[in-house]
């Protein structure tokens, strides 16, 4: 029972807000030294070097520096504009143009935190100008700005590749079809909740004497240049042409050129870039440091054997796992973030899929997409903080969570769609 007491020591000094990466070790740490002694801990460093020296994981700084470019560009504002021109004088346009926009953004930059707080800044205003609903528009800002992490390049993707030994490439290849499937969720919701309630998002009148050819062009130059960008990073690893890390680093020189391009280039722009860059890597890697002690403790403590019983007991074989090991990383979402999930639980999880013969890159983008949820679901939500922080005052931290209650219906949905007709899916 030690690894059991030990993951759930984990859990709780996580709830009270110690710092991820020295819960993990620290836990590691007391609980090995106590079951087994230091020699436990003896191959550690060889652990640290071979992560250091994963060319995989490389791929990490360079998509993020690429996405914090493209941040600073402005690009997500001149999307919206554009999109609004576009799809404005529909009922419900500005929030389809919102979901539109998050999904352009996810697959150029990735960035949750970014993507929200743009389009909260952005969009929510004009949303709230031409009375849409509080909670739909709070909901739409909220649910796009998270397609960044079931939509390539994600970051979640790569460490899911990285933790069950599956190919980059072929996760980003996977998750296209979910990623798609949850944008057309997302947009049948909006105009069948604008049908059934029009007033909940009315149209934005065009004004007279505007130039409609002269708005078209504004917004293909606004929209062409990144989509070009994504289909050179994402072309070049589907077509076999680079590799994960490559294809970063040509999205990052790529980002550059836009930054370029869109008259937004400073060498202040890339120095701060640089340094976010660093942060976010030093945070993700301090974690998988921290995760790898806990792992290698949890495991020389007899907690895998625990685990692995028990969910080799469930009835149902195969189906019973699926659906237990869902819940369990869908529940967790609620309390802790995807990186402790993906580093923790998906090790545990990994070799009781492999023993019971299920397709292990179908089996990464279910959980890749249970993850996504766990940016939504309330009470810590990172999504629902980031909204709150840059929301008028007249948008309260209820409208937030109400508003994205149906999205994370809709996550569930397709969830549950993926799990239960994989075939349509492209997964044998």
């Amino acid at each position: 029972m030690t690894g059991v007491l030990m993951f759930a020591a984990a859990l709780v000094l996580l709830l009270l807000g110690f710092p991820v990466a020295f819960t993990f070790g620290g836990v590691a740490l007391l609980f090995g030294v106590f079951s087994e002694g230091m020699e436990m801990f003896a191959f550690m460093p060889y652990r640290v070097m071979s992560i250091m020296q994963n060319t995989v994981m490389m791929a990490i700084p360079l998509f993020i520096f690429m996405g914090l470019v493209l941040q600073k560009t402005r690009l997500a504002e001149q999307l919206l504009e554009s999109m609004g021109t576009l799809f404005g004088r529909v009922r419900g346009g500005i929030a389809i143009s919102t979901i539109l926009v998050g999904a352009l953004l996810a697959a150029s930059t990735g960035v949750v935190g970014a993507s929200v707080v743009a389009m909260g800044l952005i969009s929510l205003p004009v949303m709230l100008k031409y009375q849409y609903d509080k909670r739909l528009a709070c909901g739409t800002i909220c649910a796009s700005g998270t397609l960044g992490q079931i939509i390539p390049p994600s970051i979640i993707l790569i460490l899911l590749g990285d933790v069950m030994g599956i190919p980059v490439g072929d996760l980003f290849q996977a998750a296209i079809g979910p990623g798609l499937l949850l944008i057309a969720a997302y947009i049948v919701y909006i105009l069948i909740y604008t049908w059934l309630k029009p007033e909940a998002a009315p149209a934005m009148p065009m004004e007279e004497g505007v130039d409609r050819k002269a708005l078209y062009l504004k917004a293909i130059r606004a929209i062409v240049p990144p989509l070009a960008l994504i289909l050179v990073v994402l072309g070049s690893i589907f077509g076999g042409i680079a590799t994960p890390t490559e294809s970063a680093a040509l999205g990052g020189a790529g980002a550059v050129v836009l930054a370029f391009f869109y008259k937004q280039f400073s060498w202040k722009m890339i120095f701060d870039s640089s340094i976010e860059t660093v942060k976010v890597t030093a945070m993700v890697f301090a974690i998988l440091l921290g995760a790898t002690a806990f792992s290698m403790a949890f495991s020389y403590t007899g907690g895998e054997e625990v685990v692995e019983e028990l969910l080799l007991g469930l009835p149902g074989e195969k189906w019973g796992f699926l659906v237990l090991s869902m819940l369990v990383i869908l529940v967790l979402g609620f309390f802790i973030d995807f990186v402790e999930i993906a580093f923790i639980i998906v090790p545990i999880l990994v070799p009781i899929a492999e023993i019971l013969g299920i397709n292990m890159t179908w089996f990464a983008i279910l959980i890749a997409m249970n993850l996504q949820t766990s940016f939504l679901t309330p009470p810590f939500g990172f999504s629902l903080f980031y909204l709150k922080g840059v929301a008028p005052d007249g948008v309260t931290t209820m409208d937030i969570y109400k508003g994205v209650m149906p999205f994370i219906a809709l996550q569930v949905l397709v969830l549950l769609a993926l799990l239960v007709f994989p075939e349509y899916l492209g997964f044998q």
